[in-house]
């Protein structure tokens, strides 16, 4: 199934929402404020973030924009008390997808959570294939023609990434959002190395390219 991180500060709330959505299936880390979240990301695909809006430290919205600039495709759900207008607007300009008011259904908020991974297509196998290339996300495993391919986690994250949405041009910040909660600018050039990495392992693979995109980033291409 899934993975997701929820961001509450509440250690009640928390609990229970990561109780129930692994009750159903899915890999929950359960975070008491933003920073957490952040170590909790670091080097893994994440599926889907619900989130708090008044914590300490950085609030909701500011983390919720940070995600979206590193990502525009990841599912964000606000759970708040905070249930004026001028905050809905603020969260859903912000990005998020979702805007539950506290107390909640937890039977509604696992509606709302399969609603939004299947508009984002995520996969329950979490295994994608690419002719005779697969990567398992939930194993963080690489084979082509079933021969295995050794990858850090970071060379694995960028090529799911990639592959996952074909033909889509990423910019270097977009590939490296797994420096969360990290300077990302100061570190853009890296994504240079993990590509060129990527080539070289994948030199004579028939199944895709990966492709420069001059003064935008990279793309992954499958074969035809």
């Amino acid at each position: 199934m899934a993975t997701i991180v929820v961001v509450e500060d509440e250690k009640e709330l928390n609990d229970i929402m990561c109780m129930y959505l692994r009750d159903a299936g899915h890999t929950v880390f359960g975070c008491l404020n933003v920073n957490e979240a952040y170590t909790a990301m670091r080097g893994r695909i994440v599926d889907l973030v619900i989130s708090d809006i008044m914590m300490p430290g950085t609030d909701g919205f500011e983390f919720a924009a940070r995600l979206r600039q590193l990502d525009g495709h990841l599912p964000i759900i606000f759970v708040t008390a905070r249930d004026d207008m001028a905050s809905k607007r603020h969260g859903f300009r912000t990005g998020v997808d979702d805007y539950m008011v506290k107390p909640i259904e937890l039977d509604e908020l696992e509606l709302r959570v399969e609603a939004l991974l299947r508009r984002a297509g995520i996969e329950e196998s979490q295994v994608l294939k690419v002719g005779g290339l697969e990567l398992d996300a939930g194993a963080m495993s690489a084979q082509w023609d079933g021969n295995p391919v050794e990858l850090t986690v970071r060379e694995f994250n960028i090529l799911y990434k990639m592959l996952s949405y074909p033909g889509r041009v990423f910019s270097r910040g977009q590939l490296m959002d797994e420096f969360w909660g990290q300077d990302a600018d100061n570190n853009l050039r890296v994504a240079d190395v993990y590509i060129t990495h990527l080539r070289q392992k994948f030199a004579d693979c028939p199944y895709f390219s990966i492709l420069t995109v001059r003064g935008l980033g990279y793309k992954a291409v499958p074969a035809r």
